[in-house]
């Protein structure tokens, strides 16, 4: 089992890049490396020279940000991209500024939207209410379409139950530890203690030996997730686009984790546009560096 957390974000600092750029009063440039946070640097020949060197193989320039297509379909992940992580997935903060970009992404009349979550369904529209969009929850292992039809994986809940009891008995014994059971799939959050990393990766190894075939092991930023194998956010996102209103158009897709890099692949594949928030390893075509920079880009794009 590779390291946890091989693509955890930087953590948050008290002032954004974005917010330190604009208090600058110039455009911030990012060079984006592996092993490094983004590199904010106002002076166009020195970004230049880090990334001919080699440090960085994406760039983005706040004033311009990603490309936009001229007949998108949109595909947002949530947490990490448009919303700031929390300690527990019930204590996340909805914005005002989130609040209104919902409204206008609420009023987007061709439709082709969707959130592409590992949240359930049942939880996006709590958080995305009074707004219903389509969606795809729990990694693809639900899908909502447009229309309110609804494509939920076959596999049986029960099949999991060895798996609950060895992960209550783990949280039993960690404080910090917060098993989330979304029925088709379960999550280890760790984001409490992140002390316990080590631990968590261990868990994982001695889960692999109990899955059942139809199951598999997926890490993402402070937490391990058992879930469907086979259904991830990249089938999603191309069973999306094989429908309207979404056919036709150019797929965007903005994710933060490793557990979005399936929806990365599968833009890519289409044509698309594909976004990174913060720094690590990608497939994704460009970056930006933080949530307020999400944020600004699509209040730049989508009609208000």
């Amino acid at each position: 089992m590779p390291p946890l957390g091989a693509s955890v974000g930087v953590e948050p600092a008290r002032e954004s890049h974005s917010q330190q750029a604009a208090r600058s009063g110039r455009a911030p440039y990012w060079c984006v490396a592996p092993a490094e946070p983004p590199v904010v640097d106002t002076a166009a020949g020195s970004f230049a020279a880090r990334c001919d060197a080699g440090y960085g193989f994406a760039m983005t320039n706040n004033a311009l940000g990603p490309a936009w297509p001229e007949r998108p379909a949109l595909f947002f992940d949530l947490d990490g991209t448009l919303l700031e992580f929390a300690e527990t997935p019930d204590g996340v903060e909805l914005t005002a500024r989130f609040k209104q970009l919902l409204s206008r992404l609420g009023r987007i009349q061709h439709g082709a939207l969707a959130f592409v979550s590992g949240r359930t369904i049942a939880t996006l529209d709590e958080i995305l209410a009074p707004h219903r969009f389509a969606l795809a929850g729990v990694h693809g292992g639900q899908r909502r379409k447009p229309d309110g039809e609804l494509a939920l994986s076959a596999n049986d809940p029960a099949a999991l139950d060895p798996v609950r009891s060895v992960l209550r008995g783990f949280e039993a014994a960690n404080p910090g530890i917060l098993v989330e059971d979304k029925e088709i799939s379960l999550a280890v959050h760790y984001r409490r203690s992140p002390a316990l990393r080590d631990a968590v990766a261990q868990l994982g190894t001695d889960l692999a030996k109990l899955l059942p075939p139809a199951w598999e092991l997926l890490e993402g930023n402070h937490v391990l997730e058992i879930k469907p194998a086979g259904l991830d956010k990249g089938a999603a996102i191309r069973s999306f686009m094989a429908e309207p209103p979404f056919a036709g158009r150019t797929p965007v897709f903005v994710g933060d984790d490793v557990t979005d890099e399936d929806g990365f692949r599968v833009v890519n594949e289409l044509g698309g546009v594909s976004v990174k928030v913060n720094s690590g390893p990608t497939q994704a075509q460009w970056h930006l560096a933080d949530v307020d920079a999400v944020l600004t880009w699509l209040e730049a794009n989508i009609p208000s």
